[in-house]
């Protein structure tokens, strides 16, 4: 039953009519991260790739939440087929969400169950921090497992800037650490909160435990195939970022955490996301957009 409902879209991974544009798409998981990587450059790449993003495209494209609408964008600026690496200048400027959802979206088309994982990885710095990361988590038949792959890491020219030595299409789970694995080793004392986050604490509010805590929301909605915005935001109580959570949400999230860790079970999930009106996703949400502020928006 999971791996059916992994193989089918979701609202956010379909490309509706636009599905014509991928007829010519390869079937080859690591060529589909390839193809993810050339149509996209995420908001903070500009300088690895010598490239200023436009400020309307810095502000505006990742608050994109659908790939039919990623879709629109990248084909209005460039009508070639989409296995077409395009130029820096043509790309649609994103996150980490956007190479993974377009990344599941391809594989889902072709009947590969795939799901987006959100979580934190340490490859983006030289120094112990875990960032704020999402990647793409697939069913791989031959060894009959869930693997993690990351499209962003697909172009190995820029490999030099991040600390990878491993196949992209095969993270090694202790590089990246989903969400409700971040929170149970710091609960159990073996990871500081203070090094999972946006950034380190020096750097601004958006770290620690209530940071991971909202990363399990994003999660357990991921893998019910509600692929928000990173910065959509539900079920939060008024602490602001950066504060410690109180006990009774340390205590709820200590009893949520092992249902999206380690060996999944998709049922467990399924009831825990329908029946907790702190973690289902309702259908209007607060979206803190980075550049654009705060808003209530209604989903599909």
């Amino acid at each position: 039953m999971s791996l059916a409902y992994y193989a089918a879209h979701s609202t956010f991974s379909d490309p509706g009519e636009l599905a014509h544009l991928y007829a010519d798409l390869p079937g080859d998981l690591s060529q589909l991260s390839c193809i993810a990587r050339d149509l996209l450059i995420h908001r903070v790449e500009g300088e690895l790739f010598g490239h200023a993003h436009p400020t309307d495209r810095l502000h505006n494209d990742a608050e994109t939440r659908y790939i039919d609408d990623v879709l629109r964008i990248v084909v209005e600026r460039d009508h070639a087929p989409l296995a077409q690496r395009r130029a820096v200048g043509d790309r649609f400027v994103g996150t980490c969400r956007d190479f993974t959802l377009l990344h599941v979206s391809f594989l889902r088309h072709h009947g590969i169950p795939a799901r987006a994982r959100s979580g934190f990885a340490d490859y983006f710095r030289a120094d112990d921090f875990h960032v704020d990361h999402m990647v793409t988590e697939y069913w791989d038949d031959k060894r009959g497992t869930w693997l993690l792959a990351d499209a962003q890491l697909a172009d190995p020219g820029l490999h030099h800037a991040w600390d990878v030595d491993f196949d992209p299409m095969d993270v090694p789970r202790s590089r990246f650490l989903v969400a409700g694995e971040a929170w149970r080793a710091i609960r159990e004392g073996a990871a500081d909160p203070r090094t999972f986050g946006l950034h380190p604490p020096e750097e601004g509010p958006f770290f620690g435990e209530r940071f991971v805590a909202g990363n399990i929301r994003l999660d357990l909605a991921a893998l019910n195939k509600v692929e928000t915005l990173l910065w959509d935001v539900w079920g939060e109580d008024e602490g602001k970022p950066g504060e410690p959570l109180p006990q009774s949400s340390r205590e709820f999230y200590d009893r949520v955490a092992p249902v999206v860790s380690g060996d999944l079970s998709y049922d467990a999930a399924r009831k825990l996301f329908t029946e907790d009106d702190t973690l289902r996703t309702p259908r209007t949400v607060t979206c803190y957009a980075p550049f654009n502020g705060p808003s209530l928006v209604t989903l599909r």
